[in-house]
This record gives C-alpha cells, sequence and structure tokens, in this order.
C-alpha cells in the first residue's frame, strides 16, 4: 500500500495527530503555522503515541496553502526533524478553490508527504485521486455523508486508496457514523477505515471509533478541548488524552 509504513501486526490502538486544520492562529495560542511549527508539534504528538500526522501547509497569514512553496517546506521541515514519520497533508477545496488549479498545484510539489487526504464531495476529486495515485502518494479519501459514500464505493478509486476518513461535523453523531460505516464496508475496499468527529462530537466519536475496532484521530483540527471539557496544552496532550480514552 502506498504511503505509509505498515507495522508487522495490527496495532490494537491506531491514532493519527492532525496538527492544525484549517483553523486560524486566532484561535488557539499554539497552532502551528510555520514549517518549524508544524515539525515540533509533528514530533510531540508522534512522541505521544500518534502513528502519522496529518497537516495543512499555511501561507504567511496562516491560511491553508496547496502551492508547492508552502506545502514543500512544510514537509521539508518535518522530514528534517523526523524522518520516517508517516506524514500527510491536505489537498482541501477550499485552500485553492478551482478544480484544475487544485491539479496543478499538486502536481507541483516536488517534497512529497507520504500521502494526501482528500474528500470525495468536492469537485475534482476523482482526477485529484488519480493524479495523487500516479505520483505514488496515498489517497486517504474523506467521506463526509452517505451520498459520498455511495459515489465513492462506485467509483474506481475505491479499491486503490490507503485509507478511508468517515469525518464528521460537530453534529454528528453514533448512528450516522454506523450509517456510512456499512455503506463503506459494502465497497469491499481493502483499505482500513478511520472514524472522527469534530469539537462536539469529537471525543464521542473518537470513542465509538475504539469500541468498533477503527482507526481514529485527533489534534487541533478536530477540538480544541480535552474530554473534560478544558483547552488542550497543543496536540501532544490531546493525543495522550486519546490514547489513555482507547486504552481504557
Amino acid at each position: 500500500m502506498p504511503g505509509e509504513h505498515q507495522d508487522t501486526e495490527t496495532p490494537t490502538i491506531y491514532v493519527k495527530a492532525c496538527i492544525n486544520g484549517a483553523r486560524t492562529p486566532d484561535q488557539h495560542p499554539h497552532l502551528p503555522v510555520t514549517p518549524g511549527q508544524l515539525a515540533a508539534e509533528a514530533v510531540a504528538a508522534h512522541r505521544a503515541g500518534a502513528k502519522a500526522v496529518h497537516m495543512h501547509p499555511k501561507n504567511a497569514d496562516g491560511r491553508d496553502s496547496l502551492l508547492a512553496a508552502e506545502v514543500d517546506a512544510a514537509v521539508a521541515a518535518v522530514r528534517e526533524t523526523l524522518p520516517g514519520l508517516p506524514l500527510g497533508v491536505t489537498t482541501g477545496f477550499w485552500a485553492l478553490p478551482d478544480a484544475q488549479q487544485r491539479l496543478d498545484a499538486v502536481a507541483g510539489w516536488e517534497v512529497l508527504p507520504d500521502f494526501a487526504s482528500l474528500n470525495w464531495h468536492e469537485p475534482g476529486s476523482p482526477e485529484l485521486a488519480r493524479l495523487l495515485l500516479d505520483r505514488g502518494l496515498g489517497v486517504e479519501v474523506g467521506i463526509f455523508h452517505a451520498e459520498a459514500a455511495r459515489s465513492w464505493a462506485t467509483s474506481d478509486v475505491a479499491a486503490h486508496c490507503m485509507r478511508v476518513m468517515i469525518e464528521l461535523g460537530a453534529d454528528g453523531d453514533v448512528a450516522t457514523a454506523d450509517e456510512i460505516l456499512a455503506l463503506v464496508a459494502a465497497a469491499d475496499s481493502p483499505a482500513p477505515v478511520l472514524l472522527h468527529g469534530l469539537d462536539e462530537s469529537c471525543w464521542p466519536l473518537l470513542q465509538h471509533a475504539g469500541l468498533r475496532g477503527l482507526q481514529t484521530r485527533i489534534g487541533l483540527e478536530d477540538t480544541l478541548t480535552l474530554p473534560d471539557g478544558s483547552v488542550a496544552a497543543g496536540n501532544a496532550e490531546l493525543v495522550s488524552a486519546a490514547v489513555d480514552l482507547l486504552s481504557r
């Protein structure tokens, strides 16, 4: 499977760190933005128990960027700081809301991550998935709702994804997660499934992922608070809390 090192045995707990997301620096004092900050948070999250890291390279204004200058610099910084860490980046359409320009930007990356996330419902995603695969990158497909799950399941990309992420919003619940999980399972994809939520749904869905034996993720992209409602100091504290919760 392209894009990520595999353990010889399937880990009982698989937590990926999503260290910044589309959030901006005004939302948390330790949100990583610069290449150096991204590298430091990636290392801290890994040491806290994260098996892989997902990040959003940013421009000078703290906004998500898909352009080679920002992506190459961010990936290079993490690579230099912790070689071998499984590393992914976003391809979110909001960062460059034109399907062709997004393709062109990704085609221009020179310092490659191991994988990239791709939200199936966004315009031009099938074409972008094929480009990522052609470049030797793993494709983490993001499934936000049942319609996207059905569309992805009938595509020629489904058999080639390295991970299927069921990504629910703040109002997401266990019933919705299970509905989409059933649709994904029906596709008979060989890819592992990761379930996560956002803000209010983050910790309940992380716990549900553990109960279902699924991969999951945590980080400042998904929530700024710990299970007790207090603000997290950073990604490492969130990862530690997730590993503790899933170990119970």
